[in-house]
């Protein structure tokens, strides 16, 4: 299920997982439980943040985008104070 998530919900639910440890009113078992719950929803948030990462690193150009050209070389003038 969690890897149908978004980062949203995953990251609101392992909020939860966490606040839920943070009590401390959980027995060994449930603790265990939480701890691989929260870790399976900790890796569904990297999961969808290293593919928002690839879509902006890889996001190509529209075929009519037009490139700017480079500014001039400076006059010689310019280098002279």
């Amino acid at each position: 299920m969690e890897g149908e998530l978004t980062y949203e919900q995953a990251l609101h639910l392992l909020d939860q997982k966490l606040h839920d440890l943070e009590e401390g009113e959980l027995n060994l078992e449930d603790a265990l439980n939480t701890v691989d719950q929260a870790r399976s929803y900790l890796q569904t948030c990297q999961l969808r943040l290293e593919q928002a990462r690839q879509r902006i690193e890889v996001r190509p150009e529209p075929p009519d985008a037009v490139t700017p050209a480079p500014p001039p070389p400076p006059e010689p003038t310019d280098l002279l104070f």
